[in-house]
């Protein structure tokens, strides 16, 4: 049950909820979100009692946005992401910023937070990141942003860079705001892929089933890591981590996650992509395909990572 005094937040762009549940797990109270894919919207609501309303932010009125506390949002990243086009503004995805800054504008809540590719500090000369920041400090917001990868600070065995801007209204808070420290990395992929455990048959890497099977039983040898087939090759992880996951991960496409185990080569499975984004006991809608499960995972966030800078954030608006 939730009390009515912590912090109240609105999220935009909420895909499952995992900028939500992190500030949840934080001590804020996640009141009311928005998300325009339905297949997300149906995860995020598997997982969470608070209103969402699934749509176009652009429909969005900001008198129908309850009064909050914190708006938090990742939006798009596909148009700032190396490993899209990187076309910024120039592409629908990366306009609808301007959408999530109307309704920050008009809202004034007290506190705002902003997850994205760590690309979108470096975007087209460094001229995206200029724009995004002076339209939220023309709102009347002190901004401070930290690029973080979640092996370093969300104790997540994955290499996920992502930045993070966070901004108050009151200057004296935002003064009073501390990014949180790097951790140790305690949890390795062995903590989230049972090895020894036989899951469905789907999952598996067969002759049958991979034309070019004899090329990754040559390469995959290693039970330790974590390998990825990218097209036309395998690249072996040497970092031991998981790498960064992406939407198109485990639907035949590039960068499928692949595992050595007791029972053969096999992709991650969404259940274990989530766990690599740091959700511990996330529900997952019953009769989805497995290709939405995959996308919604790669699109997420490292929940542990924002639970820190959210805990961060709350000490802030406390004051002393």
């Amino acid at each position: 049950m939730k009390n009515n005094s912590e912090p109240r937040v609105a999220g935009f762009f909420a895909g499952v909820g995992g900028i939500e549940r992190g500030f949840d797990r934080a001590g804020f109270n996640s009141v009311w979100s928005n998300e325009l894919d339905p297949q997300a919207s149906k995860t995020y609501s598997t997982n969470h009692a608070s209103e969402l309303v699934v749509g176009d932010i652009g429909s969005v009125d900001s008198s129908d946005v309850p009064t909050v506390d914190v708006i938090v949002g990742g939006f798009p990243c596909q148009a700032f992401s190396v490993a899209g086009h990187r076309k910024g503004f120039q592409d629908e995805r990366g306009e609808v910023f301007f959408e999530l800054a109307r309704i920050i504008r008009e809202k004034k809540p007290k506190a705002i937070f902003i997850e994205n590719v760590k690309n979108l500090r470096g975007h087209d000369g460094g001229n995206t990141f200029k724009v995004i920041t002076a339209n939220l400090e023309d709102a009347g917001y002190h901004l401070t942003s930290k690029v973080l990868n979640a092996a370093e600070y969300g104790n997540v065995p994955q290499s996920r860079e992502r930045i993070y801007i966070v901004g108050f209204r009151d200057e004296q808070v935002a003064k009073r705001f501390e990014w949180p420290e790097r951790i140790p990395l305690t949890k390795k992929i062995s903590d989230i892929v049972d090895l020894d455990k036989k899951v469905d048959d789907k999952f598996y890497y067969t002759a049958e089933s991979f034309p070019r099977y004899a090329e990754i039983v040559d390469e995959i040898t290693d039970a330790s890591t974590v390998y990825q087939w990218r097209r036309q090759y395998v690249r072996k992880n040497k970092s031991n981590l998981f790498p960064t996951l992406t939407a198109n991960m485990g639907t035949g496409g590039h960068n499928v996650p692949l595992v050595l185990t007791k029972h053969g080569i096999r992709k991650l499975t969404p259940e274990e992509c989530f766990a690599v984004q740091g959700f511990e006991d996330i529900r997952l809608p019953e009769g989805m395909a497995r290709s939405h499960l995959y996308k919604q995972a790669g699109n997420s966030v490292v929940v542990p990572v924002i639970e820190r800078i959210a805990r961060q954030m709350k000490i802030a608006l406390a004051g002393d």
